[in-house]
C-alpha cells in the first residue's frame, strides 16, 4: 500500500459560483453599463479583469504538465489569469506569497501594531480612482503616526529614535462595497543608534483612549486641509472637479453607489443592496471600541498588537491586509438566480447574508478593480526603500536578529528572538500550498513519489490533442451572449458626491 500522503483536489474553477455568474453575465452587464451612460462604457482595464478572470483555472487555456518519475502518474495545473481586481484564486496566492516575504525578508524580530484608519463616504469615492490623492492623504496619515511615536519615544528619553510602517490599501469593505481605507502596520516603537553603533529597538507603550482621540483629530484636520488646497472641499461654492466621472461616466456611477451600499444598474438603480437578517429597528451607534476614535466618518483603530516572538500570528495579521475581496466559499446561487453573499461578520443591525441581482453583483466587483500599475503596498519611515537605516533594519536573506549592527530588546520571558532559517528568493506554486494549508502538492497521490515539471503548454493544438485524449474538455468557454435589453432603460445616476 502506498504511504498516506496529504491529498490535494485542484479546483474546479468553471463550477464555481464567481465563474459561473461572470460567464453568464458579463456581455450583459457591459451592454447595459455602455447603455446607461450614453453609450460610454467601463474603462478596458475594467473589462480586461473580467475577461482575463474566465481565462484563470481553464485547461483550454492552457497548463503546466507534471509527471511522477516512479508511476508515471501525470497532473495538468491550469495557468491563472494573475487578476489584481476580484480573483480569489489569484488574490490568495498574491496574499500567501506577499505574506510570507514580509515576514521572512522585510519585518524585523519586534513587536507590530496594526492601525486601521477609515475615511468619509466622499473621500473614499476621490481615492478610489485619484491615486496621487490616495497617496497624499496616506502621506497625512503616516506622517501623523510616525511624530506620535517619536513624541512617545522622547518623552522615555530616546532623543533620536525612527519607527516604520507598512500599509496596504485595501479598496474593499466586507459587503463588497467600495470602501478605501489604510491598514498600517507600525513596529510598536522606535530605533534607537547605541554609542557603539548598532541598532536597538525601543518598544512603545501600548496608545491610551486618550491618546487615539487626538490623533484622530490632527489626521483629520491635515486631511481637511489637504483637500481644501487641492480644491476638493466639499463645502466650496463651486462644486469640485470629478476625474472619475470625465474618464467613464459609467465607472463613476457604479462606484459612487458602491460606496453607499445602493445599486447603480437593473431595474432597482438607486436602490440599497438586499439584505437578510437585519433589523431595522437596530440601532446604529459609532466605535467605541478600546483604543479606538471615531470622529465626522474619520476612524481610527489601534487594538491589534503583535509581540516580536509570534512570527505565526505575524503572517495570519498580514494575510488578512492581503487578502481578496471575496472567498468562494461565501457565495451561494439561489433557485432563483440571485447570488447570496455571506458576510464574515454579522452587522450591528443583525445582517448576515447580502443578495444581488446579477447585474447588482458584476457592478460591486466592478467597482473594485484597481487601475493597473497602481501599488497599493507602501513603505515609509525606517521600512521605505531609501531610508538611511533600512539596510540595518529589514531582514536580508540570512538573517540573524542577534547580529552586529541590529539588537532587539528581549521578549517578556527574557529570551531571544530565534533567526529564521534561510529562505527561498522566489516563491513557487507548491511551496506556497504547503506553507497555507500544509498540502504537498508534488507528492504523488498514487505512490507518494514526486511529481516535477516536465512541459508548460500554451499551444492550442496541443492543449486539444492532450485534452481530448484524456477525455477532458477541450472548448474555450465563452460568456454568454448578452439577455435582450428591458422595455424602458433610463440613464445611469451621475456620481452622487
Amino acid at each position: 500500500m502506498a504511504p498516506e500522503c496529504a491529498a490535494y483536489r485542484p479546483r474546479d474553477a468553471e463550477r464555481g459560483v464567481l465563474y459561473t455568474v461572470v460567464r453568464a453575465h458579463l456581455e450583459t452587464f457591459l451592454r447595459e453599463a455602455a447603455h446607461r451612460a450614453d453609450g460610454a462604457g467601463l474603462p478596458q482595464f475594467v473589462e480586461q479583469e473580467f475577461r482575463d478572470f474566465l481565462t484563470c483555472g481553464v485547461l483550454a487555456h492552457g497548463f503546466a504538465r507534471l509527471r511522477c518519475d516512479t508511476c508515471a502518474l501525470e497532473r495538468l495545473v491550469p495557468f491563472s489569469c494573475k487578476g489584481r481586481g476580484f480573483c480569489p484564486s489569484c488574490g490568495g496566492r498574491r496574499m500567501t506569497e506577499r505574506a510570507a516575504r514580509l515576514v521572512d525578508s522585510v519585518l524585523p524580530h519586534v513587536p507590530v501594531r496594526q492601525w486601521v484608519l477609515s475615511l468619509p463616504h466622499r473621500l473614499r469615492y476621490l481615492l478610489a480612482w485619484d491615486h496621487r490623492l490616495c497617496r497624499a492623504v496616506l502621506g497625512v496619515f503616516i506622517r501623523a503616526l510616525l511624530d506620535f511615536y517619536h513624541r512617545q519615544a522622547r518623552r522615555a528619553g530616546v532623543g533620536d529614535g525612527h519607527t516604520g510602517t507598512l500599509t496596504v490599501i485595501q479598496r474593499f469593505g466586507g459587503g463588497l462595497n467600495l470602501n478605501v481605507h489604510f491598514h498600517t502596520l507600525a513596529l510598536d516603537g522606535v530605533f534607537g543608534e547605541e554609542a557603539t553603533g548598532s541598532l536597538r529597538f525601543h518598544p512603545a507603550p501600548a496608545p491610551s483612549d486618550d491618546e487615539v482621540a487626538p490623533l484622530l483629530a490632527t489626521i483629520r484636520r491635515r486631511v481637511l486641509r489637504l483637500l481644501r488646497r487641492r480644491g476638493l472641499a466639499s463645502d466650496e461654492d463651486v462644486a469640485p472637479p470629478d476625474p472619475l466621472a470625465e474618464e467613464s461616466l459609467a465607472l463613476a456611477g457604479i462606484s459612487s453607489a458602491s460606496v453607499l451600499g445602493r445599486i447603480a444598474l437593473g431595474h432597482r438603480a438607486g436602490a440599497r443592496v438586499w439584505r437578510l437578517g437585519h433589523d431595522p429597528e437596530a440601532l446604529w451607534v459609532a466605535s467605541s471600541g478600546p483604543r479606538q476614535a471615531h470622529l465626522d466618518g474619520f476612524d481610527l483603530h489601534a487594538n491589534v498588537w503583535v509581540p516580536a516572538t509570534n512570527r505565526a500570528r505575524l503572517e495570519e495579521l498580514c494575510r488578512y491586509l492581503l487578502r481578496p475581496p471575496i472567498a468562494q466559499d461565501r457565495l451561494r446561487l439561489t433557485g432563483d438566480g440571485r447570488i447570496q453573499l455571506r458576510l464574515k461578520t454579522p452587522w450591528a443591525d443583525g445582517t448576515r447574508h447580502l443578495l444581488f441581482e446579477p447585474l447588482e453583483f458584476l457592478e460591486k466587483l466592478a467597482a473594485l478593480i484597481p487601475r493597473a500599475h497602481v501599488n497599493l503596498v507602501l513603505y515609509h519611515g525606517v521600512l521605505a526603500s531609501h531610508a538611511r537605516w533600512r539596510p540595518r533594519v529589514v531582514l536580508p536573506e540570512h538573517s540573524d536578529p542577534s547580529a552586529p549592527g541590529l539588537a532587539s530588546a528581549p521578549d517578556a520571558s527574557g529570551g531571544s528572538p530565534p533567526a529564521p532559517q534561510a529562505r527561498p528568493r522566489h516563491w513557487a506554486w507548491a511551496q506556497l500550498m504547503e506553507r497555507a494549508f500544509g498540502v504537498d502538492v508534488l507528492a504523488c497521490p498514487r505512490c507518494a513519489g514526486r511529481l516535477r515539471l516536465v512541459a508548460t503548454v500554451d499551444d492550442p493544438h496541443a492543449i486539444r490533442a492532450i485534452l481530448e485524449s484524456l477525455g477532458l474538455p477541450a472548448e474555450v468557454p465563452q460568456p454568454d451572449p448578452p439577455q435582450p435589453p428591458p422595455a424602458e432603460a433610463g440613464h445611469l445616476p451621475a456620481a452622487l458626491f
